[in-house]
């Protein structure tokens, strides 16, 4: 009997695997090696799709002549720096003494893509090959994969798939990058002050491009729009002596259930606050409310004015002046629109509506790459390369799952076993009470039939979850990395808890024909937030509290200088406003004591950061205009969740993309502007995600099976063809010319104050990965 080859997709898994197996191995150059079994391992990719210079030396010289370029038949070579351990695996898949070759790189299309090539140019013949399928490197999933591998033959479709994706990211790397440089390579060079400037194009690449670009331009171009609201200050109790002051305001602490409050669209420059004169907030005899918003609704003497910006804002001051005239039966511009002033007034009113009414959060659903990712350039300002480096880490020291997912939920199978993930957390101060109290309380129990739990919206692994293994192996992790792991321990326990309550309440007064709002929301149940207190924001002067107030959007439109302040005074008022508005019953007389004017102002759209961009290209069907299209990419996004990082790498590397690593804000360079240009003329469909989605979808018929390789690389040759001829045809440099003044002027002059590096003329050598 022979001997069994484990082939793993780099070194460290290799070690893992072969201490899983339990065999006494020793180390050879480029393996390991037992009685039974040997087990060696790839260095990423080994072999990489040949240059147009392989199949004729002549093709190393771009010629329009040449293009387009489509080889029949694609040639391969391995990658000079791996040269070595190639020829160490391509010799042990050969060997005579092998008969069971156990396949074990990455469990998804490009670790299948890795195994196919190497495989494919070491001529392996007349073997036993399976395939090994696991979401961790724990003892016993590698263990279950090795018992449960499949013919390696079960996985030729995803094979194929991975073959095209690599064929059609070369197809049209190549020649569109070739024929666009050809074409105006010279004029983009010009316009930087350069001697030459090469133009790169990518499926995936380009359509990353257009989005920032496109983001930029609506920022460059956006005007502000002041708007200018009306608030008032009212008595709630005006029959009873004392005072106590309550700040509850156009939503502090929220949007308001109708929706409204604060313009969304705008920042507000004022915020309403709270009387500190008062006397004993605990009297409730009288409440003065500061702060309610006037609107346009129904009946208003303003109903669909054109003066409105919205229906909770004028256009001009001068005409919320008027409003407050005409309530306080002042004469027309009496009120003079240069003071910011509080205007007094006696003007009776009542309580036309109060509304209690509970809401629920529930937990967020758990991470895939891209949610982590976002989080992790929210909270500590890496960029997604970092993070996935990170939780590769991690992964491979047995902490977490798989972390290169796009799935947010468990598998069946995997939730009917969860408690042992849990267990093995028990040995973490930080969540050591919370993993007590649902392992106590059987909180686990059940989770296969909620939300978090679906087989159909898993396609090669299942969330990003802690494995609770590899504890051992934390304390010696930099800080950073062991602030990740709380992260996706935090989010991966919460999913046990029931969900947060909040209490909304709404107030509407009506005086004079006119309804004033008042919304607050706060905290009734903790539910899930209690396990959400990150230790690493404690120490800075956080909490998880904080992180849960930024996602649901507290105090929007809020002055940034006040809004705290706002926050505050409300969080002291909440109780004493759910004991109020119990006393209080529509029709209610009340006494409005004073009216301002608040001025705020629309605000353009904030620019990428590393993580939201990650998370745009997942989400980017929300592009995407036609619903059988918007629904593939909805699934898959456009790259991957293993190339996006890579992807997002490299245009910053080329100098389209700048990354401020402080903030982690992603903005176009001169350069990336003037590309944008070029393809936007030449190409415009590379710009867009319904390309990517459309060959997105190809690839995933072609993975099940649906269609075959050859129609496939039919559609794909008709379309290089047919984007490159009219490339040919066309004469618009005169024009582009133009439009590239036009974006220049908003650039340093290149020489200038800023460094703008010349791209060489060379494509990025592929290794089968997107671009």
């Amino acid at each position: 009997m022979g001997k069994s080859l484990f082939i793993a997709e780099k070194p460290s898994v290799a070690r893992e695997f072969a201490s899983a197996l339990g065999e006494n191995t020793s180390r050879r150059d480029g393996y390991l090696e037992g009685e039974h079994l040997i087990v060696t391992w790839c260095l990423g990719h080994l072999i990489t799709m040949s240059y147009p210079e392989a199949y004729d030396p002549g093709l190393k010289k771009w010629c329009m002549d040449t293009l387009p370029f489509i080889p029949e038949t694609f040639r391969y070579e391995v990658l000079p720096n791996s040269a070595r351990q190639y020829q160490i695996v391509a010799s042990l898949l050969n060997r005579s003494d092998i008969d069971t070759i156990y396949v074990c790189t990455d469990s998804g299309r490009e670790g299948e893509y890795i195994y196919r090539l190497v495989a494919q140019e070491a001529g392996v013949q007349d073997k036993v090959q399976k395939r090994v399928w696991i979401d961790s490197q724990t003892r016993e999933e590698i263990l279950r994969g090795i018992k449960e591998a499949r013919d390696e033959s079960d996985y030729d479709h995803l094979a194929a798939s991975a073959y095209l994706r690599a064929k059609e990211d070369y197809l049209m790397g190549i020649n569109f990058s070739r024929i666009l440089s050809l074409k105006y390579g010279s004029a983009v060079a010009n316009m930087l002050k350069e001697g030459y400037s090469s133009i790169s194009v990518g499926r995936v690449m380009s359509c990353v491009l257009g989005m920032v670009v496109r983001r930029e331009r609506e920022i460059r171009d956006f005007v502000k729009t002041p708007f200018y609201r009306v608030l008032g200050d009212v008595n709630l109790l005006p029959e009873s002596p004392g005072q106590s002051s309550i700040s509850l305001g156009a939503d502090q602490m929220g949007q308001g259930s109708d929706g409204l409050g604060a313009d969304q669209t705008g920042q507000e420059l004022g915020s309403p606050g709270v009387d500190q004169t008062g006397q004993g907030r605990g009297n409730l005899r009288q409440a003065i409310l500061k702060g309610l918003e006037w609107r346009a609704v129904p009946g208003s003497r303003y109903e669909n004015s054109p003066l409105l910006y919205k229906e909770n804002g004028f256009k001009e001051r001068t005409d919320a002046l008027g409003l407050i005239e005409e309530l306080n039966q002042l004469p027309k511009k009496s009120l003079s629109p240069e003071k910011e002033e509080d205007y007094p007034c006696s003007l009776k009113g009542k309580i036309q509506k109060i509304g209690r009414k509970k809401e629920k959060k529930n937990p967020p659903l758990l991470y895939n790459l891209a949610e982590i990712q976002n989080d992790c350039s929210r909270l500590f300002k890496i960029s997604p390369d970092e993070t996935l480096a990170i939780i590769q880490e991690l992964y491979e020291k047995k902490l977490v799952t798989y972390p290169r997912t796009d799935a947010r939920v468990l598998s069946t199978a995997v939730a009917k076993e969860i408690d042992k993930n849990i267990r093995g957390l028990a040995g973490i101060p930080g969540v050591r009470t919370f993993v007590k109290e649902i392992l106590d309380q059987g909180l686990y129990k059940g989770i296969a039939k909620t939300r978090y739990t679906d087989d159909k919206k898993i396609t090669d692994h299942y969330a990003l979850i802690p494995t609770g293994q590899g504890l051992g192996a934390l304390g010696r992790m930099p800080r950073r990395a062991a602030m990740v792991y709380e992260v996706i321990v935090r989010r991966f326990l919460a999913i046990f808890y029931d969900p947060a309550v909040y209490e909304k309440l709404n107030l509407t007064v009506c005086a004079s024909g006119e309804s004033f709002f008042a919304s607050d929301k706060y905290l009734v149940e903790e539910g899930y937030l209690k396990v959400m207190h990150y230790s690493f924001q404690k120490k800075e002067g956080g909490s998880g509290r904080k992180e849960e107030k930024e996602q649901e959007g507290s105090a929007i439109g809020q002055d940034e200088t006040k809004k705290g302040d706002a926050e505050e005074d409300s969080k002291e008022n909440q109780a004493l406003l759910a004991r109020l508005l119990p006393k209080l019953k529509k029709g209610d007389p009340v006494c409005f004591l004073a009216f301002c004017v608040k001025e705020g102002e629309t605000s353009p759209p904030k620019r990428y950061n590393s993580g939201s961009l990650i998370l745009a290209m997942e989400n980017a069907g929300q592009l995407i205009e036609d619903e059988e299209l918007r629904a593939q990419i909805r699934s898959q996004g456009i790259g991957t969740s293993a190339t996006r990082a890579e992807i997002l790498n490299k245009l910053i590397r080329i100098s389209y993309l700048s990354l401020n690593k402080k903030t982690q804000i992603i903005s176009p360079t001169l350069r990336g502007e003037l590309v944008f240009d070029v393809i936007a003329a030449s190409m415009p469909q590379m710009l867009n995600a319904e390309l990517t989605a459309s060959w997105e979808k190809g690839l995933t018929y072609v993975a099940e099976g649906t269609i075959s390789e050859d129609e496939y690389m039919k559609k794909l040759d008709a379309f290089i063809r047919l984007r490159v001829d009219r490339v040919k045809a066309m004469r618009n440099q005169s024009l582009l010319g133009s439009q590239f003044a036009a974006v220049a002027a908003s650039y340093p002059k290149p020489g200038g104050n800023v460094k703008t590096r010349a791209v060489k003329k060379k494509t990025v050598r592929k290794s089968g990965k997107e671009g």
